[in-house]
């Protein structure tokens, strides 16, 4: 009779057991949870002759930007759903407070109608650029090659239907003060005519249709969002102060705060891709592919604010300023 042999039970999960420590809660419910990614030659474990297992061959597993382990990629902030909660609910708590004080005080009575009439044209139809970014992220949370990036990318995309939340709040409240503007129901017309607009609605939907992984991070995380974030929310913001609408200013700011934690984990992406030979040079060629559309959304939205003469030389600036930080 032979002695069976008798296996040590692990302390921890297979993937976390060589580090010399306790997991840490992000750790444990953040990491290797893509089981797409099991064998790379059947994704969903399905025949790879199918349509959907072509796709992520294609999209993720052939992507040119390369890495012998994405899992390994970690999040700076170590968010997970329960802390991301905690976090949210006091900026929106922070936020509701600010629509409820600055209603109370009759804000949008003491607006000038021609100011009026610009956040009818340049800010309530920011709900079609909101919706944009967060379909990009969305996207990027299904076809990302690992858990730790698709976290990500997932509270990105719930942060982008807060902002398009507020936007809609106020668009209501703006449409019962100027009932003959068009709030609530110009919008669409807006974003589809209006030459201000034009810029971002080419960007953002030609980079929907970047289907490789890699690539819609880029052309979304590198060059849309942060134009966005400093021609829009920064430009506009200021835009607003200078026209008495310290409401729209600060909401903007409290939008602003989100933008730091995607740049944080977009950068430690980055630099975890720049890590490997050849990956330089891919970020780089598809940057040059979307920044010449960026540059044209900044200047064209920039041009129409007022009382903002160098808008869009200063986000085009701090956009270049945000890549060369990442060595890009």
């Amino acid at each position: 009779m032979t002695d069976t042999p008798i296996l040590k039970p692990l302390k921890t999960w297979s993937h976390l057991a060589t580090r010399r420590r306790k997991p840490s809660e992000y750790e444990i419910v953040s990491t290797n949870l893509h089981y797409t990614t099991d064998n790379p030659d059947a994704p969903f474990e399905l025949n790879r002759a199918l349509p959907i297992s072509q796709w992520f061959l294609k999209n993720r597993n052939a992507s040119p930007l390369h890495h012998p382990d994405w899992n390994a990629f970690r999040d700076p902030d170590e968010m997970v759903y329960r802390t991301y909660n905690m976090l949210q609910d006091g900026a929106e708590t922070y936020v509701a407070g600010l629509l409820g004080q600055f209603s109370a005080r009759g804000h949008d009575a003491m607006l000038e109608a021609g100011w009026a009439a610009t956040l009818a044209r340049l800010y309530t139809p920011l709900r079609y650029l909101f919706h944009s970014l967060q379909m990009g992220s969305a996207y990027l949370v299904q076809i990302a090659p690992s858990s730790t990036i698709s976290n990500c990318a997932v509270y990105q995309s719930a942060d982008a239907l807060r902002w398009l939340t507020h936007t809609a709040y106020r668009t209501r409240e703006l449409a019962q003060s100027f009932p003959d503007l068009g709030f609530a129901t110009g919008e669409r017309q807006a974003w589809e005519e209006d030459p201000a607009w034009q810029g971002f609605r080419e960007l953002v939907e030609k980079a929907l249709t970047a289907y490789d992984w890699a690539e819609s991070f880029t052309a979304f995380n590198l060059v849309a969002r942060p134009a966005v974030e400093e021609a829009v929310l920064r430009g506009l913001g200021q835009s607003g102060r200078h026209n008495g609408d310290t409401l729209l200013g600060m909401l903007c700011d409290a939008q602003l705060a989100d933008t730091q934690r995607h740049r944080r984990w977009s950068a430690a992406l980055v630099q975890m891709a720049l890590s490997q030979e050849g990956n330089r040079e891919v970020l780089l060629g598809w940057i040059a592919k979307w920044e010449p559309l960026a540059d044209g959304a900044i200047d064209a939205y920039c041009a129409a604010l007022p009382d903002a003469p160098d808008a869009g030389s200063q986000a085009s600036d701090a956009v270049r300023a945000l890549r060369s930080s990442l060595d890009l």
